[in-house]
Parts: C-alpha cells; sequence; structure tokens
C-alpha cells in the first residue's frame, strides 16, 4: 500500500510495548547469534521459546544435539545448512528455504553450513502443547518456490506460516502462528490483521521502519519490538531504502513450562525424565545410542 492509503483498518491497532537490540552471542561450536527471545530482556513470548538470527562460518556449526517437546523453523537468509538426525534424514537447505521440524519426544540432530560461504538465517522455536510434546518427530520442508508470496503497491510478503494478502502458507502449524516475511520499498505500508487472542512480536531484518503508530519513531535493523494487544499491525518505511522484516504471531498455550536447554516440557519431573530418556537412549532416544552425524 502506498503513503496515500488510508488510516489502518483496525479497531485496536497493535502498538509497540517493548523493544531492544538483539546484540551478538556465541553459540553452538563458533557461530554468532543475535538472539531475540530467549535472553535477559524477553525470557519468553508465549508460544515462542527461542528466536535467533545467526550466523556461521564453517567450521563452526551446530553439531550433533537434542531436542524434545517443542518445533524448530529454519528459514534461510543467505548460504545452505545442512542437517542429519539420528533416523537417518539428511538435507540441505538453501538460501529462502524452510525446515519446520517437530521434535515431538525426541530427535538428535546436527546443523552444519554447507559450502564454505557464510551462512546466516532465522531459527525459531515453538512451543507444543502438553497433548502434542511426545508426539512422533516429522518435518516439513518448503524450497523457496515453493513458498507463497504476495506483491502489492510496493509490498512485497512471503508467507512461511499462515496467512496475508491473500494467500496462505501449506504448512501446518500444531500451534496456531503466523510467520510473515515482509519487504517494503520505500513510502510503502502494510496492514497486517493478527487475531487478538495471540501474542506477536517483529524483527527488523534490515531497513528501518515506523510500527504501530505513525507518529513513532523510526526503528532500525537487528531491534526486537514486542506487541501489545490488538487486532493488527501497521507498519511504514518513511526511508530512502527498503525494509524488510518478519512478523510473527502465535496463540498462547498457557500452560507450565520447564526448560532445560533443548528439553522444553510442563514440570520439573518431566524434565528429569527427559534427561534420563537421553542418557539412557530410551522412550524416543534409543537411536542415539550408536549414531554420530558424518
Amino acid at each position: 500500500m502506498s503513503e496515500s492509503s488510508q488510516t489502518p483498518p483496525f479497531d485496536r491497532p497493535r502498538s509497540v510495548v517493548k523493544m531492544f537490540l538483539a546484540r551478538h552471542q556465541q553459540e553452538g561450536a563458533g557461530a554468532v547469534v543475535r538472539r531475540c527471545i530467549g535472553r535477559n530482556e524477553l525470557k519468553f513470548l508465549d508460544p515462542f521459546l527461542m528466536l535467533d538470527h545467526f550466523s556461521v562460518t564453517p567450521p563452526a556449526g551446530f553439531p550433533d544435539h537434542p531436542h524434545r517437546g517443542f518445533e524448530t523453523v529454519t528459514y534461510m537468509l543467505q548460504g545452505a545448512i545442512t542437517h542429519q538426525d539420528f533416523a537417518g534424514r539428511k538435507g540441505t537447505i538453501g538460501t529462502g528455504d524452510v525446515q519446520w521440524m517437530t521434535a515431538g519426544r525426541g530427535i538428535v540432530h546436527s546443523e552444519m553450513p554447507a559450502g564454505e560461504e557464510v551462512s546466516n538465517g532465522l531459527q525459531l522455536w515453538i512451543n507444543l502443547s502438553s497433548r502434542d510434546k511426545m508426539i512422533e518427530p516429522s518435518y516439513q520442508e518448503l524450497l523457496s518456490d515453493e513458498i507463497v508470496r504476495a506483491e502489492e503497491d510496493g509490498v512485497e510478503v512471503r508467507v512461511i506460516a499462515g496467512e496475508s494478502m491473500g494467500v496462505r502458507s501449506s504448512v501446518h502449524t500444531r500451534t496456531p502462528t503466523i510467520f510473515l516475511d515482509f519487504t517494503l520499498k520505500p513510502r510503502a505500508q502494510v496492514h497486517q490483521s493478527i487475531p487478538a487472542s495471540w501474542n506477536s512480536f517483529v524483527y527488523i531484518i534490515e531497513g528501518e521502519g515506523v510500527f504501530g503508530s505513525s507518529n513513532s519513531s523510526p526503528v532500525a535493523a537487528h531491534h526486537v519490538l514486542v506487541l501489545g494487544p490488538g487486532d493488527g499491525l501497521s507498519a511504514w518505511n518513511r526511508s530512502s531504502n527498503s525494509l524488510r522484516f518478519v512478523l510473527i504471531g502465535g496463540q498462547p498455550l498457557d500452560e507450565p513450562v520447564a526448560q532445560y536447554g533443548p528439553f522444553v516440557m510442563n514440570t520439573q519431573a518431566e524434565i528429569n525424565k527427559t534427561i534420563e530418556d537421553y542418557q539412557y537412549c530410551k522412550n524416543g532416544f534409543e537411536l542415539a545410542r550408536s549414531w554420530r552425524s558424518q
């Protein structure tokens, strides 16, 4: 939509209630991440456990490690990552591709850069409800060309999950989620509906934009913006360069969260059981006994 468009079409537009810069930190084996959720400023935003903007250059990466009780969404912005798991699944996702992994009752896997160039992208952790935490692991993978997109009046959206601008993703979200990658040309604006009961946030990948209220100050790249209650978000690009950001929202689970690193359950007793299962290679981790990534 152009700057001449009418006022935001929301009864209760969402405003920015918290904002901070996602600073660099070390993670994995020599990787660098900008952690957006899962840090002091924002420990948790139900149902989201973590968002990292990662950057890895060989030989750095994320070697063999386990997960239980949630989903990981890896969205490549540049380069490629090769994934292997203990069930023999292996594949590489490149620029613009998405892997939506449901860890469920247990996965052990590795995520390492493919090739010699820098690889960077986003990884989102989405909590699973208590009824889904012990389901069988599964994957949904979309190549860049398979991700639905729409473009209008200087706004392009790639719909990783959910719906925007009349197009809907094919990804099945056990925890109802929207994951939208917007690019706004200079002087463009966008107004995106969000279910009123959901939590939501923005992470700015590049450029600077105005969010929530048209009279707000512009916010620069690598900032996280937590949105307050309402039925939609408005964003404006008043700069002379492109603005790219992701808008992510989800239905809160409203369940207790017990977390120990890559294990996320509802109680400490379940965490203790998960640690035991992993250490003794049982109840979903049987294949970990003899597996090592290549």
